[in-house]
């Protein structure tokens, strides 16, 4: 895919677990792209009396007015569906990231091949440090700016 020229979208997922049958998306953030520009964002949480982990909580603890929140999974991923359309996905590809994608069709493929970057524990680290990028709570948005930065 040329991300100078084509539409797609970057996500990053927050689950309160790794298998979608036994948790919740906690957050999912979304940028949709045409080239380099950015055209809207998805900001999503679950409500925060359904989720029951406390470092979760914690960790979802910043800009709480940004982002609008759901009952359940399924009204964030329905939402999520009408933002994405047709257009592909490029994700943060872990076992977990797939398993809450399973039922969108679309075309998804590692952001982290387009940033010449493999995923592991510290990818943020190193992305962070390959970029010169500043720390943020989006991660979807560090991937974006390593993302103009790397085209």
């Amino acid at each position: 895919m040329d991300l100078n020229k084509e539409k797609y979208i970057i996500l990053e997922i927050v689950p309160t677990a790794v298998d979608p049958k036994k948790g919740d998306v906690a957050q999912l953030s979304a940028l949709k792209i045409d080239g380099i520009k950015l055209v809207d964002r998805f900001d999503y949480r679950l409500d925060k009396s359904k989720i029951k982990i406390p470092e979760i909580l914690r960790m979802l603890d910043y800009d709480n007015d940004a982002f609008k929140y759901a009952k359940t999974t399924k009204t964030i991923i329905n939402n999520f569906k009408k933002f994405i359309g047709d257009l592909p996905l490029l994700i943060i590809d872990n076992t977990y990231t797939r398993n809450y994608l399973s039922e969108i069709d679309n075309k998804k493929e590692s952001v982290f091949k387009y940033l010449k970057l493999d995923v592991s524990d510290d990818v943020f680290d190193k992305l962070m440090n390959k970029y010169d990028l500043e720390p943020s709570n989006y991660l979807v948005d560090l991937l974006y700016e390593a993302l103009i930065k790397e085209l």
